[in-house]
Order: structure tokens, then C-alpha cells, then sequence
């Protein structure tokens, strides 16, 4: 729905939830799709660079400029830029943002005829706007200009069922970039890292499949193969396969699975959320769940 339009974005989550990779993906879908797309992290530069970055500038405009230099705002005209981590504009800067976001006008350093540039923004940040608002460190007029259509990046831990799929596809890609065996890893890792809290969410699972992709393993990826910090202070019990084991009958998946959340909800006392963690799958699975088998809860948020 947001990609096709030029309406101007705001892409909300934690470090390492893929808000760039969001941004490429509404570049792609768009009609700015052969168009340039430059991504400036506002972090990594200065406050009293950041203009200039962005706008550019004339020569002599200040000691050093020795020739014209053309800014990014400039350099993205017909397309797309994403601003990630725009909390860290200093106020300077959000204010000359603010009206080229209003007319597409800006102002080079040093300028003193105005120019114009078709620009769609797609702004990013790993923090809570409004409470940068209330302490006057962001602008609430440009935050309304680039809240026009907002998406928020879940963490990794609150998408745990999603860490399958993610291994699966960062072991083949790995596996191609480093032209070695795809690995594969057993339950009990499965369990541990679906357990685990991933501080620096889809980046940091990232990294530990081609951690364990260089490591070329010709066996499935057993416990003693991860880093310490996945293993350690787990509250799950890591061991689960040595007190369960497929009879030979083999089992009812269905009444098994509808046991197990029964047991959730029991042992979170009907909130879904806390039940979804205990299971190590999201909230909609669970719904779905509970629905597929016909179970009644009601969900006690407090």
C-alpha cells in the first residue's frame, strides 16, 4: 500500500530489525523503482556537518570550501532518501528539513537563491519520537511531516517463530557467499535460540549464522557449537529431547499441540502474550492456534 505512492515515510524499531532492508523494499516497490536511493545515517555524522551533507554548498562559503560541493538532497532528486536514525539531527538542521520536506526548497550553505529537488524521504529511528518531542530534542511539526504513514519493525524476540525461516535462509545465503555446506542445527538449538532475547535482533542472528557457516561443520549444529551468550543463564530447559522421545506409535500432533497451549495459558494465567513466549511462537500463531482447535481463553493483558 505505501510503496506506489510518494507519500513520505516513518520506519520505527530497534537496532538490527532491518529498517534499511524496509526502506530498499519501498524503493524497489515504487514508481522511484530506477531511480537513485542514498541512505545517510544522521548518527554518523558531526551536527555541524550534517547541513552540508545534506544541502551542499558554495565555494568560499566557510574556510575550506574550496569548490561548489552538491548535497545529498541534491543528488537524490527524482528519487529516495533514507534518513536513518533522524533523531540525531541536531534542531538547525530538522528546521531546513522541515521546509524542503513543505516545498521541496532548500538552501546551499553559503546560497542565497533557493533550489528545488523531488525527493521522497523515508526517515528511520530506534526511538520514541514523541518522548524526543517532549524534551525538546525533535520538532513535532517535521515529526507530523514524516509520520505520514508509519511502520513499526517488531524485536526479534517478539517474532520468535520467525527464527527457523531466518536461519534457514541466512545458512543458504552464507553457504553461497562463503561456498561451503549449508549447516542445519538440531531442536535443542532450535529451542535455545528461539529462548534467547536477541539484544541486536535480526543483525545479531545474522552474524551467528555466518559465524557457524565459517566454522564448515559437517554435522548438525549441536549446543557446544554456539557462543557461550546463547547458552548461558537460559531459563529454558536446554535438554528438553532427553525427556521426551517419539514413541513408536508415534503421537496425535494435533491433541499434543493443544495440550502444550493449555499448558501456556494455564502457566501464564490466560495472557496470551506471556503464553506466545512460553511456546516460542508469535501472538497470531498462537490465535491461530487456539482457534484451529476450537479452545476458549480470554486474554488478561494486566
Amino acid at each position: 500500500m505505501v510503496a506506489p505512492t510518494d507519500a513520505h515515510v516513518l520506519i520505527v524499531g530497534e537496532t538490527g530489525t532491518g529498517k534499511e532492508l524496509i526502506a530498499l523494499s519501498i524503493q524497489k516497490q515504487s514508481r522511484r523503482n530506477d531511480k537513485v536511493f542514498i541512505s545517510l545515517n544522521c548518527a554518523a555524522l558531526p551536527a555541524d556537518l550534517i547541513e552540508t551533507k545534506l544541502f551542499g554548498y558554495l565555494k568560499g562559503a566557510f574556510t575550506g570550501a574550496d569548490a561548489d560541493r552538491v548535497g545529498i538532497i541534491a543528488a537524490a532528486d527524482g528519487g529516495t532518501l533514507f534518513l536513518d536514525e533522524i533523531n540525531s539531527l541536531d534542531i538547525s538542521a530538522q528546521i531546513k528539513l522541515l521546509r524542503f520536506i513543505e516545498n521541496g526548497e532548500y538552501l546551499p550553505v553559503g546560497a542565497i537563491k533557493t533550489q528545488h529537488a523531488n525527493v521522497r524521504i523515508i526517515a528511520a529511528t530506534n526511538t520514541d519520537l514523541e518522548n524526543q518531542i517532549s524534551i525538546g530534542r525533535f520538532r513535532q511539526d517535521l515529526y507530523f511531516r514524516l509520520n505520514v504513514m508509519q511502520l513499526k519493525l517488531p524485536a526479534l524476540r517478539d517474532r520468535k517463530a520467525d527464527i527457523q525461516l531466518l536461519l534457514k535462509y541466512y545458512f543458504s545465503y552464507f553457504a553461497k557467499k562463503h561456498q561451503v555446506r549449508t549447516p542445519s542445527v538440531n531442536q535443542e538449538v532450535l529451542a535455545v535460540l528461539q529462548q534467547y532475547a536477541w539484544p541486536g535482533n535480526i543483525r545479531e542472528l545474522c552474524n551467528l549464522c555466518e559465524n557457524l557457516s565459517i566454522q564448515r561443520l559437517r554435522r548438525p549444529i549441536t549446543l557446544t557449537d554456539l557462543p557461550k551468550i546463547y547458552t548461558e543463564n537460559q531459563s529454558y530447559p536446554l535438554g528438553f529431547s532427553q525427556y521426551f522421545e517419539l514413541p513408536p506409535a508415534g503421537i496425535d500432533w494435533g491433541e499434543l499441540e493443544a495440550s502444550l497451549i493449555q499448558q501456556a495459558m494455564e502457566k501464564s494465567s490466560g495472557k496470551y502474550k506471556e503464553a506466545s513466549q512460553l511456546l516460542g511462537i508469535s501472538r497470531d500463531a498462537l490465535y491461530y492456534r487456539i482457534k484451529k482447535y476450537n479452545l476458549e481463553f480470554t486474554d488478561k493483558k494486566t
